[in-house]
């Protein structure tokens, strides 16, 4: 081969390992965003209107809570992973709009995370928050004026007060969906969200709202029989909460799947907060430029 053919060879072959380097540390640099920085989601329903719409595109910042850690294609083939969260600056707080891993998708009362599947509401509870709906209208005790979109909340009473045209009764039943319990989504609670490290007494009540949450955390059944209950086939009379948990509501109380009915959201399973709207298509496809850049609150 001549000199000046293989400098030639050469030359190329150095510019398409160089091209190849980069394209590997940009794959690197947004792997590393998406998992400890930012990353994006659509919104695919109305559940959050007016503050989502369907057809947004939101950034979803992760350093307020702090990113999380687990294996990704464990979580991808179905398994249920341990998750690390490191340490955010500022921690979820009540009314902060948020995105999570659906915490029941399958049985509404079991506890699993599928890593495929998100849901965007606004916390409305806090791990050691007393939550409660009271004419629609939600409260924490303790704390002074309401919580979550108030405007979604009286648009709802005033639905389901409509005499003119009554709401199935099936419809308004709520969390834990025990008739003893008797909630609905008009008159809901109070009901305790545990904290890490609190302990409750167990009796009917207690237990008909925890279970699922001891189940889960102990990997064991939890049952009753007559007037005593059993964890992992030893009875007990208290328990204390390994994890935190919280409360999230959609803004279109209407029409939004969230805590009133499926109960509470483990910590682990929140992805981040929701920052910014950066992409925003109508249902024909066509962008809706007033709400790029809005910033979510």
């Amino acid at each position: 081969m001549k000199p000046g053919v293989a400098q030639h060879i050469g030359w190329w072959l150095d510019r398409a390992v160089n091209v190849f380097l980069g394209i590997c540390l940009l794959a690197v640099l947004w792997i590393v965003l998406q998992v400890f920085v930012v990353t994006s989601f659509r919104i695919p329903s109305d559940s959050m209107e007016p503050t989502l719409e369907a057809g947004d595109a939101v950034l979803v910042e992760k350093w307020s809570y702090g990113p999380r850690l687990f294996n990704v294609w464990d979580a991808v083939d179905g398994q249920q992973v341990p998750i690390r969260r490191l340490p955010g600056w500022r921690g979820v707080k009540r009314n902060d709009v948020m995105v999570f891993n659906n915490p029941y998708p399958g049985e509404w009362f079991r506890v699993q995370m599928d890593v495929m599947q998100y849901y965007v509401k606004r916390c409305v509870a806090l791990p050691g928050d007393t939550f409660y709906i009271r004419g629609g209208r939600y409260g924490v005790v303790g704390q002074e004026g309401g919580v979550g979109y108030r405007k979604g909340q009286e648009e709802m009473a005033r639905c389901f007060a409509d005499k003119e045209h009554p709401v199935d009764e099936v419809l308004l039943r709520a969390y834990p969906l025990d008739e003893k319990i008797g909630w609905t989504v008009l008159d809901f609670g109070p009901m305790y969200v545990p904290r890490a490290g609190d302990s409750i007494a167990i009796d009917s009540h207690s237990f008909r709202l925890y279970k699922h949450l001891m189940e889960w955390e102990q990997g064991a059944p939890a049952e009753q029989r007559d007037s005593v209950f059993y964890l992992d086939g030893k009875p007990i009379t208290g328990y204390r909460f390994r994890k935190n948990y919280y409360l999230a509501a959609g803004d279109k109380a209407v029409n939004s799947r969230d805590s009133r009915y499926w109960g509470f959201l483990p910590e682990e399973y929140i992805v981040g907060k929701v920052w910014r709207i950066w992409k925003s298509l109508d249902w024909k496809g066509e962008m809706r430029w007033e709400r790029v850049g809005k910033k979510v609150e």
